[in-house]
């Protein structure tokens, strides 16, 4: 199976049902996940925040954190060092990005070893797709 690269706002709703649920379990049975070392904290964290607006009961908490960790098993993980620090912050002077999307992309570029082209990124935030398709890679909306 293929690997694609997946920012969190494209894992979430493989965990939780949400809109865009049915694209990205498409997405999932045709790429294998690789995934930036903090990805689970920016689920973790988007699991609390829908818990917090009521959009996720505590059922449904419990229900996302054990698909997550099902997901954990079986996904490449980035770690974090120097070169993707690195290039994080050029990232940062180049595109209109947060710094967690900077460090998302530099995963990325790192999974890759640098050479995105013809390789998938699939993302749910439009300014991330964007950079991501500006350095060459396959940017898929989630």
């Amino acid at each position: 199976m293929e690997h694609a690269f997946w920012d969190s706002s494209a894992l979430v709703p493989l965990c939780v049902k949400q809109q865009a649920t049915p694209v990205v379990a498409a997405l999932s049975a045709r790429f294998g996940l690789a995934v930036w070392w903090s990805t689970p904290v920016e689920i973790r964290s988007a699991f609390a925040r829908l818990v917090r607006t009521g959009r996720l009961t505590g059922v449904g908490h419990a229900q996302a954190v054990i698909a997550l960790d099902r997901m954990r098993q079986a996904w490449q993980e980035v770690e974090p060092n120097e070169q993707l620090r690195d290039l994080a912050e050029r990232l940062i002077d180049r595109f209109t990005l947060k710094a967690a999307d900077a460090q998302q992309l530099a995963a990325a570029l790192v999974w890759c070893l640098n050479r995105p082209q013809g390789r998938a990124f699939i993302s749910g935030d439009a300014q991330l797709l964007y950079a991501a398709r500006q350095l060459g890679f396959k940017a898929i909306e989630a």
